[in-house]
């Protein structure tokens, strides 16, 4: 499943229509369609008011469920975050999320 179809699902699941999300993020319902249609992809600032706007972490727009199950050889690391506390682990999470949208867009960017 592509961005499109994430971000179609997602939002149909959340119960918005075009033009609420499009004004809670700020852009035109008929860019947004494009997104879903698959004919444009969002800037990082978009995926992240998008991320936001439908109360999602950004990598679930991004990434199908069996592609965000962490890979065996970081399980470890995982299992030891888990015993941090809520503020080490909110740290973390945000350095997660900016290195993958970073290296989305500079797969995006490759690809166009």
């Amino acid at each position: 499943m592509g961005f499109d179809d994430r971000l179609e699902r997602i939002r149909k699941k959340r119960k918005l229509t075009f033009n609420e999300l499009a004004q809670m993020i700020n852009v035109h319902s008929t860019q947004l369609r494009r997104y879903e249609k698959g004919e444009s992809q969002p800037t990082l600032d978009v995926l992240r008011k998008l991320a936001i706007a439908l109360n999602v972490p950004g990598d679930m727009l991004l990434f199908d469920e069996e592609e965000r199950e962490p890979p065996e050889d970081f399980l470890l690391q995982f299992e030891a975050i888990s015993k941090f506390g809520l503020e080490e682990k909110k740290i973390i999470k945000e350095v997660l999320d900016g290195l993958i949208l970073k290296h989305e867009a500079k797969r995006w960017a490759s690809a166009s």
